[in-house]
């Protein structure tokens, strides 16, 4: 489309501002379901756009200015200092061309927020200039319409986002739209001059007719659905593990523990790599209050504590006494998920990255960020230096008479239970409990509790609570089947029953061995199967222990057993063979898994193979498909005549003879004879005839006004016509 003035009336500039709105119900989900934020910085892009389209900018003014705002607005979301230090452009130039390298390397998950940033920028450009040739050009706005109603109803749909209001708002910018711009196509086919008369005569019935049908779809009665509810099932491929409870969930790490139960379904995408020395439990938050459906933070006004590399870390796990030997360790992380957040074993000490990375610690889930400039940023790998802890017994079992040491606020927020706890939850900690002498001993009787028969796991049949039950109670004492959120949040409540301060931690298990790496390394892959809760009880003067209820796992925390006079260390949990498959820890030990039937994952699963294996094919295929739509189209001048003529040929309905009149004006356009501004059908016609040397458009168009005029059509002026229709649209032919 060549640069184009645009006529600047109040109806064209009412267009650009529904175009606008209409753009703008693209971008208000994002929001909501995304973590991107800034979306005034997009908003104004478009209004930018738009006015510089209303007013006639030039194209290369135009751009300059939309290429200036964009740099200004990268500039100001990820870089520090001044625009106009042009110290930032080499950085700048360096990540653009660090993620050219990433796409050609299809590692689309690494791609950073400034190159994901710059792509919505341009594709927001596109997109206004799609709303100016479709408003201003075409005068037709129903396919981006019928675009937008699809887009926000499946999200809608789908996902958490509410689109009732957006429904409104985008039919009744939709139908405006498509009034005015059918207004303008009339004025234009009939030559009539745009005036204030006309104008009203048309928008007041218009505005009418939008306010009556909006208000009727309000007032009138709505059906119930007549299909089921899907997002249960689509929740199934989420990634939140404790996102809403009832329906199918995905495995995987998720920030919302408000609502937990249900069953799950298994995900092998890889969330991190590790070279470590010893298998360790990855951690990667806490939580303190349990609600009876779930576990949330007591702290809503999240505080943070930042530090730097290199700086002490502001989480202690276990306090630096004599009664705790400690060995120091490194692990390796190489994360495949853009978390901006830190996974870490106990005692970690210090944490090394690139030294623009700084931190901070979430004092009420203990939760690490990790930041660039101030910025939430997913780091690609890491390393952590940590100390591995083993624990005197004797120590442990003395640190309960010292509870009184602890502060009023601290036993409070680590004991807390709900008011509506059934009273028999109490009553089971304490009989479970009852011969146990102090505090280490009563967490082990608890912790051995869970491996009674009675109690089995499962990650398919799993009980969902009902409104008025308990999330622990049910479990304890009716379903007594489920996975790791059921029997870990069954023993902090159980701890908590009887007083001892615990509290509910959910990161990932130590994942499946890989391969020696020598000099005493070796390599463990934790996917979204890997995602893990358990327990942390506090002994005083020892620091938080961590406590494994649930069936089929180990945590690998080393206890000296030292009453006895001599050190018999639990010794680390058994290790594979490295030499032989090693089992996966996601599963409990002497499970057996049954090939699963046909599934949806599966399916994908097959078809991202087959891409990845085939890919040059298909886009080679898929390449070859689009120059050949291309060449189609090009040509459509040689072929789309034929089409309209084997089209209506057969036909004998008068009534097609109005839509066959107007193909023919499209394609007379199409081959270059243009009707101009102003122009009637008459003139028209003449100036075709004196083109082709012939009476044949002149004879057309005077049935074809006798139609519109008047409003009368002969009986078998279709017949009558056909063949003088049909020499005109074959001289089209190019």
């Amino acid at each position: 489309m060549g640069y184009q003035r645009v006529q600047k009336d109040f109806a064209t500039f009412l267009l650009y501002v529904l175009g606008f709105f209409l753009l703008w119900e693209w971008l208000r989900p994002i929001e909501e379901l995304t973590d991107t934020s800034n979306i005034i910085v997009f908003l104004l892009f478009l209004v930018l756009s738009l006015l510089m389209a209303f007013f006639g900018i030039s194209p290369v003014m135009s751009s300059t200015i939309k290429v200036l705002y964009i740099l200004y607005e990268l500039h100001y979301l990820y870089f520090e200092g001044s625009f106009f230090q042009l110290s930032w452009i080499a950085a700048f130039a360096s990540d653009v061309w660090h993620n050219f390298g990433l796409l050609a390397g299809r590692d689309w998950p690494a791609i950073t927020n400034l190159f994901r940033s710059m792509l919505f920028f341009i594709l927001l450009w596109l997109m206004t200039y799609l709303i100016q040739y479709w408003l201003i050009n075409r005068r037709q706005i129903f396919i981006f319409l019928f675009m937008t109603l699809i887009y926000i109803t499946v999200l809608d749909t789908f996902t958490p986002y509410t689109a009732d209001a957006a429904i409104v708002r985008t039919v009744i910018a939709g139908f405006a739209v498509m009034g005015i711009l059918t207004f303008n196509r009339l004025l234009e086919q009939e030559g009539l001059k745009k005036g204030a008369s006309l104008s009203r005569k048309w928008m007041i019935p218009l505005t009418a007719l939008i306010t009556l049908s909006t208000g009727l779809g309000f007032a009138a009665p709505k059906a119930e659905p007549i299909w089921p509810d899907p997002v249960p099932f689509i929740k199934s491929y989420g990634q939140n593990s404790g996102s809403d409870g009832p329906g199918i969930q995905k495995i995987g790490y998720g920030e919302d523990d408000s609502r937990l139960g249900g069953p799950f379904i298994g995900d092998n995408a890889v969330v991190f790599r590790a070279e470590v020395e010893s298998r360790h439990y990855w951690k990667v938050e806490t939580k303190d209050t349990y609600t009876g459906k779930g576990w949330v933070t007591s702290q809503p006004e999240r505080e943070y504590l930042p530090f730097g590399m290199g700086e002490e870390i502001p989480v202690t796990s276990f306090v630096d006494n004599e009664a705790i030997e400690t060995k120091d360790e490194v692990s390796s992380v190489y994360t495949f998920m853009n978390y901006p957040h830190v996974v870490y074993p106990l005692g970690l000490k210090n944490i090394e990255a690139s030294p623009f990375i700084t931190y901070e610690l979430e004092t009420a889930t203990e939760k690490i960020r990790t930041l660039d400039r101030g910025r939430p940023f997913a780091l690609e790998d890491y390393k952590l230096e940590f100390a591995v802890p083993e624990y005197s017994v004797t120590a442990m079992k003395a640190s309960g008479a010292k509870a009184e040491s602890l502060p009023e606020g601290f036993l409070s927020r680590y004991t807390q239970l709900p008011e509506e706890l059934p009273e028999r939850v109490r009553e089971l900690a304490q009989e479970i409990t009852q011969d146990q002498p102090d505090w280490f001993e009563k967490a082990r009787e608890l912790e051995r509790y869970f491996r009674r028969a009675e109690y089995s796991y499962s990650q398919t049949d799993v009980a969902v609570p009902d409104e008025n039950e308990d999330y622990v109670d049910q479990f304890l004492f009716d379903a007594k089947q489920g996975y790791c959120d059921n029997f870990s949040s069954s023993m902090v409540v159980l701890a908590r029953s009887i007083g001892l301060p615990a509290r509910w931690v959910k990161g990932y298990t130590e994942g499946e061995f890989k391969q020696s790496l020598g000099s005493g390394l070796r390599l463990f892959e934790v996917t979204n199967n890997n995602a893990h809760s358990w327990v942390e009880i506090y002994f005083p003067d020892m620091g938080w222990v961590p406590f494994e209820p649930t069936q089929g796992f180990s945590n690998n925390v080393q206890f000296n057993f030292d009453t006895a006079g001599e050190n018999t260390s639990q010794p680390e949990a058994e290790k594979p063979k490295e030499t032989e498959p090693p089992v996966k820890p996601d599963k409990p030990e002497g499970t057996s898994s049954k090939e699963s039937p046909f599934t949806l994952e599966k399916l994908w699963g097959n078809i991202e193979a087959y891409l990845k294996e085939h890919w040059k094919v298909i886009g080679a295929g898929v390449l070859a498909g689009a120059l050949l739509v291309v060449v189609i189209f090009q040509q459509r001048g040689k072929w789309l005549p034929h089409y309209f003529i084997w089209r209506f040929k057969r036909t004998k309905n008068d009534e097609q003879f109005a839509k066959a009149y107007l193909i023919l004006l499209k394609e007379l356009d199409r081959y270059g004879l243009k009707r101009k501004s102003g122009q009637t059908l008459g003139d028209y016609a003449k100036y075709v005839d004196t083109f082709f040397s012939t009476r044949e458009m002149t004879r057309l168009t005077a049935r074809y006004e006798e139609l519109v005029y008047r409003g009368v059509l002969k009986e078998g002026s279709w017949n009558d016509t056909k063949e003088l229709w049909e020499n005109l649209i074959k001289r089209t032919i190019a």
